[in-house]
């Protein structure tokens, strides 16, 4: 599942759930139960650039590799690293991963 997904271009294994249950602050029980929704509300509400930040930023990819591959000077990176945590931590974005979130929109 999700094998041709931008997550496993840096990733092994689909670790996305642990990952966002961590930066979202949430418990990894209340997120989406099948992978394959939860990754495509992840992908609902980041921008390709930023999912692909999330990725690699993740997979421990160095700060030199990510700034080449952005095209980011240090203040740039640092910049997009802060907005794209703020952002999953805020409750318009991270609720929407929550298996609750979805029974509502039924």
């Amino acid at each position: 599942m999700l094998e041709n997904s931008l997550w496993r271009k840096y990733h092994k294994e689909n670790t996305f759930r642990e990952r966002i249950a961590e930066c979202c602050v949430l418990d990894s029980m209340d997120l989406i139960v099948e992978d394959k929704e939860l990754y495509g509300a992840i992908k609902v509400k980041l921008t390709k650039k930023e999912l692909k930040l999330f990725a690699m930023d993740s997979a421990k990819i160095t700060d030199e590799k990510i700034k080449e591959e952005f095209s980011y000077d240090d203040a740039a990176l640092e910049k997009a690293r802060f907005k794209l945590y703020k952002k999953l931590k805020q409750d318009k974005t991270r609720l929407d991963f929550k298996e609750t979130s979805r029974d509502r929109q039924a």
